[in-house]
């Protein structure tokens, strides 16, 4: 048996005939595109040209800006099934582009459409896909009918015309362009299909300020996620190890001290010395100092990850709004449960603004609204105090320190910013005081 060792000249042999199959290997997708795509691109293409047509007559009326923005607006929407049959058919997944804002007003509206970088790129994309379509047609379609059409030239022309006849030079040219067309016809496709991926994923994908936008909100969500299974398990560690030794160390003591009998003065009797009644009271003290740690651990980690995933927002609110000195009418409307993340903010934003009432407002009454629906969580905290809250100033129930340091309004405001909420203080002087804030159900 003999070996046979693989030199330069047969590792160029192997990569020229691995370029033909390439070059050969088209994905059924790509072809299947190429046909298919023909329809789409006439239809979106037409309405491209109408449409830059329309609007350039009507630009000097009064109807040209508003029937260019509801053009925008189907041009917008002439996106998904571009994005959906690229994805389909060439395997190209393309991020669909975020939704266009709606602020308040007609114009500003019409302004937010005009302007809107999405609804021009997916125009530009609807008038270069019209020749790209008629192309990769000819290429899947028209190029094998063609060759095939000369490969049988010759037998065309002895069906077409029975009897002696000399072979001229069109029979001999046919049947090599006829190899050469059918040949070119994959590479051409295939060429065609990068072309259109490329395109597409230029075009019909969230322009770049966008795409950065949306990596960084799954950056800050990812670590949002990370840091609550972080909190989860240090307060798990917390409650399972640390507490747990504590109590089996107050439950010692209190044996202990039991052992020594009661606490009292010491005996007269010379065999009870004085040092005995001392561990007494040392044993004693001890006791107390351990049940005092265990009762601070158990509000640390409440503190720490205060909402279960079990009970929620629904069974944590309850019991914060019952330790706040102040009486609180509360109301919860929870149709939807937020995440994990979101839950812990609205937490922490009722206890800030408990804590202010408490230590503030001079309050005899307060109010606690949250409602949970329609993608968004609507948080509502008033107080029948003295107003003059601001998140800018530690004014009269301020929370403390307004800048910096994550403390007061401020930095409940920065807290909520974080999971795209907002904080909105109505606070007169005088009162009462309304703190409102509006977070999104998920992130």
């Amino acid at each position: 048996m003999t070996e046979r060792a693989d030199g330069p000249d047969g590792g160029t042999e192997r990569g020229a005939a691995a370029g033909r199959r390439r070059h050969l290997a088209v994905r059924g997708g790509d072809w299947a595109f190429a046909v298919l795509g023909l329809p789409v691109a006439l239809l979106g293409g037409l309405y491209a040209i109408a449409v830059l047509y329309a609007g350039v007559l009507l630009s000097l009326t009064v109807v040209g800006l508003p029937f260019v923005a509801l053009a925008l607006l189907g041009v917008r929407r002439l996106g998904a099934p571009q994005r959906w049959l690229v994805g389909r058919l060439l395997g190209e997944r393309i991020e669909p582009p975020a939704p266009l804002p709606r602020p308040a007003g007609v114009l500003a509206r019409g302004r937010v459409v005009l302007t809107d970088p999405v609804a021009w790129r997916v125009l530009l994309h609807l008038l270069l896909r019209l020749p790209l379509g008629l192309l990769g047609f000819a290429a899947a379609v028209l190029l094998p009918l063609g060759g095939g059409w000369l490969l049988g030239f010759p037998l065309w022309v002895r069906l077409l015309e029975p009897g002696p006849r000399t072979t001229g030079w069109p029979e001999f040219v046919a049947v090599p362009l006829g190899l050469v067309l059918l040949a070119s016809a994959p590479g051409a496709v295939r060429a065609l299909s990068g072309v259109n991926r490329r395109l597409a994923r230029v075009l019909l994908g969230p322009v770049r300020a966008q795409q950065r936008v949306r990596e960084l909100e799954h950056a800050r969500t990812g670590l949002i996620a990370a840091n609550t299974d972080r909190l989860r398990g240090l307060e798990r560690d917390l409650h399972d190890g640390t507490q747990a030794r504590l109590v089996a160390l107050a439950i010692t003591l209190a044996l202990a001290e039991d052992a020594l009998g009661p606490v009292g003065p010491p005996e007269p009797d010379p065999s009870a010395p004085a040092e005995t009644a001392r561990l007494r009271a040392l044993v004693s003290r001890a006791r107390t100092q351990t049940d005092d740690t265990i009762a601070e651990l158990r509000q640390l980690t409440r503190g720490i990850h205060p909402v279960t995933p079990e009970g929620g927002l629904g069974e944590a609110l309850p019991g914060l709004t019952a330790t706040c000195p102040v009486p609180v009418d509360i109301r919860l409307d929870l149709c939807q449960r937020p995440e994990p993340a979101i839950e812990q903010a609205v937490y922490y934003c009722v206890a800030e603004l408990l804590t202010n009432i408490a230590k503030h407002s001079g309050a005899r009454s307060a109010e606690l609204a949250v409602r949970a629906a329609d993608g968004r969580v609507r948080v509502l905290v008033r107080d029948d105090g003295r107003g003059g809250a601001a998140p800018g100033g530690g004014a009269a129930h301020g929370g403390g320190t307004a800048h910096g340091g994550g403390s007061g309004l401020a930095g409940l405001a920065e807290r909520l910013a974080a999971v795209d909420g907002v904080l909105r203080v109505d606070s007169p002087p005088g009162g009462p005081t309304t703190v409102t804030a509006e977070l999104p159900t998920a992130l």
